[in-house]
């Protein structure tokens, strides 16, 4: 009888070539998300923060469908009622549900802030990339355009807006991605600047692509990982512009409210300790600042070129 050799023969080409060297199979490699989500949840505190933005979008949109409190109609027997049975977060100077007011003021602050932080990252991306692409003159007038807005205070120029403009979400909205979109068009043009020397964009240019379709296919697709670090960032700092301008007096009409308006309101009442009407929004807006916070340190952290190579 003859026997089967215990190892493949040489040259078989029914048999890896790993199985003949008598190897472990080679392991797929980790695609670049992979690499980024491993990365991104290393990150514990960022992680948590993922949590609490989902916790405070979930609360402030499907929570008004299971809690129905009153928003609307002031109620003179029901003035400043602290936590109790009816109303879990108390009443305010007017009578209105403090959790239901809660959950309204919210929807309107995280509307403004993700739409005004993805506006300002849409017109800071598209302006860098045109800058740092076209280059020469038209790169020195448009960058000289940045420095002489970055020089006047952002603090003054959202006040005079604000109050020239209106008090809509719509007007505010505008209003903070106006003046939110410096920093990154200075970090898309820096990657553009490195961006277009490189062969594969010399060769779209050399057979005959059209300048807006090489910043539209090779320019702004990689930089989004700036972009998309950045956009965390300023939805952070839109919320807590959103919060400032309400909290001077300059915030949304009534009936309309946000959470910096919320917490205006109640330190009016500081004196007379009427906490509910305080830390509810106060912690509120704390804490989306401080996730969001978290998400863009951590998404730039699994956007770095070096870690992506572990």
């Amino acid at each position: 009888m003859v026997m089967s050799p215990a190892f493949p023969e040489q040259g078989d080409p029914t048999v890896p070539t790993d199985q003949m060297l008598g190897l472990a199979p080679a392991e797929k490699p980790r695609s670049m998300f992979r690499r980024g989500l491993e990365v991104f949840v290393e990150n514990k505190l960022a992680v948590v923060a993922v949590g609490v933005l989902l916790f405070y979008i979930l609360f402030c949109y499907l929570g008004p469908l299971f809690y129905h409190g009153n928003t609307t109609d002031v109620q003179m027997g029901e003035i400043t009622l602290p936590p109790g049975a009816g109303h879990p977060l108390g009443t305010d100077k007017d009578g209105i549900d403090e959790l239901g007011k809660l959950m309204k003021a919210g929807q309107i602050t995280l509307e403004v802030g993700i739409s005004s932080g993805l506006l300002a990252s849409l017109i800071g991306m598209l302006y860098g990339a045109i800058a740092g692409y076209v280059g020469g003159w038209v790169d020195s007038l448009m960058m000289r355009t940045i420095d002489a807005l970055l020089s006047i205070p952002i603090i003054f120029a959202l006040i005079y807006l604000s109050s020239t403009r209106g008090h809509t979400k719509t007007v505010f909205i505008l209003t903070i991605a106006l003046t939110s979109w410096f920093s990154l068009t200075r970090l898309t043009r820096g990657d553009t600047l490195t961006i277009k020397v490189r062969d594969y964009v010399a060769a779209c240019r050399m057979m005959g692509g059209r300048n807006l379709r090489i910043i539209g296919r090779h320019i702004l697709p990689n930089t989004i990982g700036t972009t998309i670090v950045n956009t965390s960032l300023t939805i952070a700092n839109s919320v807590f512009a959103l919060s400032v301008l309400s909290y001077i007096g300059l915030g949304l009409q009534a009936p309309e409210d946000d959470w910096g308006g919320m917490f205006a309101t109640g330190s009016s009442y500081l004196d007379q300790n009427y906490w509910w009407m305080i830390y509810p929004p106060g912690v509120s807006i704390v804490l989306i600042i401080i996730s969001c916070n978290f998400i863009g340190d951590a998404l730039r952290d699994a956007f770095e070129t070096r870690l992506q190579k572990r």
